[in-house]
């Protein structure tokens, strides 16, 4: 009789550590899972964020571009003003005065 206490005890343990074990080995999971979670969620927005600096490197070039083509436009139109206007020819004084 003795020994059947005994080993129902021992049942009793062993099922009680084997439960821990699987609790432990539960909770080391979900950590692990919530880390995964997490992890993926930070590459997710880092992955939005690439997405959003390109789009803007992508506007700031078209719109250098653009500026580049108005800076030329500009610059013919000033030349040309300039080389029409007499304030801004170049003048030989040697041979207007002979």
């Amino acid at each position: 009789h003795l020994s059947g206490k005994l080993s129902s005890k021992a049942e009793r343990a062993y099922s009680a550590m084997m439960n821990a074990d699987m609790d432990a080995v539960e909770a080391e999971n979900q950590v692990e899972l919530e880390e995964k979670t997490r992890l993926i969620n930070q590459v997710l927005e880092l992955q939005h964020t690439l997405e959003d600096l390109s789009a803007r490197v992508d506007a700031v070039k078209e719109e250098n571009l653009k500026l580049k083509s108005e800076n030329q436009v500009l610059g013919q139109y000033i030349e040309n003003l300039m080389s029409a206007s007499s304030v801004f020819q170049t003048t030989d004084t040697k041979s207007k005065r002979k």
